[in-house]
């Protein structure tokens, strides 16, 4: 009879993504009335049709730009495919979940989801290590060397994180037992708490680069001070701006994703699906605003932007090369 009912919510469920439908369990699939609409997934989709936006202008240009081949682009341009291919992903969710209620259609939805956020967290990881070795190996950083360590970082990225996308897919769901399901459906425990802990390790690598960073930062400010006789306010100012821009960084990310991590963690798939809403869309944010961060702010993207809005570069625009390591 446990059985029997857990089948049943299966059924039911299947075409959800986030945990928490209170229909009707006696229900079966082919036999349940349209959803009703869900304000949350209404925003998710809103989210999702921002951050395609965004980031399909950020891929186009690195794309059509034959300058734009550096590793440092590259790894951008990884950044913006991941979040280009969850933003389509939660639009996917949403068209899914309202008119195709498809259990194979719902695993390939969450299965994509799942790969683009990893890529997209793991492409913050590599833009994270290249910006330090820039600093550390400055010397050596624009070699052949480098352009193969970029090649390699993205091949162990993205083949990761296509393997987490698979999971579901491939069978390690909960749909054939709902008391294993986590607080993302059809996504059970133990794999949304190996994605946790894996966002947990690459969060302590990326503080310890950026102290590290910072450090070097510092380091080099006050050399230049002293070497041009600046004044001690000019060496503050400086090293203040590099360092708040570091934070700007990092706290973005950590305040987007921790919240959600944590509840992976410590949430049930009996918990109220409020919950999983409230933590899951700061997460998406994070690809809204990654575009701004490591795209927009570059001036030779800002130059490329400015043509092809304009046609024409403004004159009073400053513009000079840029490397991993201006932050």
């Amino acid at each position: 009879m446990k059985e029997d009912v857990a089948s049943n919510v299966t059924e039911e469920q299947q075409g959800w993504f986030m945990a928490g439908n209170d229909s009707d369990d006696s229900l079966s699939l082919s036999e349940a009335p349209p959803l009703p609409l869900n304000p949350w997934d209404v925003v998710l989709c809103v989210s999702g049709t921002i951050i395609s936006c965004e980031n399909a202008v950020v891929v186009a240009i690195i794309f059509y730009t034959p300058a734009f081949r550096t590793p440092m682009f590259l790894l951008i341009g990884s950044l913006a495919t991941a979040d280009l291919l969850a933003g389509l992903g939660l639009i996917f969710h949403f068209v899914f979940v309202y008119c195709i209620q498809s259990q194979v259609v719902n695993l390939i939805t969450v299965g994509l989801l799942v790969s683009s956020f990893t890529a997209s967290v793991g492409s913050l990881l590599a833009i994270t290590i290249d910006r330090y070795l820039s600093l550390y190996n400055a010397l050596t950083y624009y070699s052949e060397r480098t352009v193969t360590r970029t090649y390699v970082m993205l091949i162990i990225t993205w083949g990761i994180s296509i393997s987490f996308g698979l999971l579901p897919v491939m069978g390690w769901n909960c749909l054939k037992e709902v008391s294993t399901c986590s607080i993302v459906r059809p996504l059970t425990k133990n794999n949304l708490v190996i994605l946790s802990i894996s966002f947990f390790m690459v969060f302590a690598v990326m503080l310890q680069l950026y102290v590290q960073i910072c450090k070097i930062v510092c380091r080099h400010a006050q050399q230049i001070a002293l070497q041009r006789h600046f004044l001690a306010t000019s060496h503050y100012v400086t090293t203040r701006k590099g360092i708040s821009t570091l934070a700007v960084i990092l706290g973005t990310f950590a305040s987007c994703w921790l919240p959600f991590a944590i509840y992976c963690l410590l949430g049930d798939y009996t918990y109220p699906a409020f919950y999983t809403y409230m933590t899951v869309l700061p997460a998406t944010y994070n690809s809204m605003i990654n575009p701004v961060i490591y795209a927009f702010r570059n001036q030779e993207i800002q130059k490329v932007l400015w043509t092809i809005c304009c046609g024409c570069i403004s004159s009073t625009m400053p513009f000079r090369s840029r490397s991993p390591s201006d932050v």
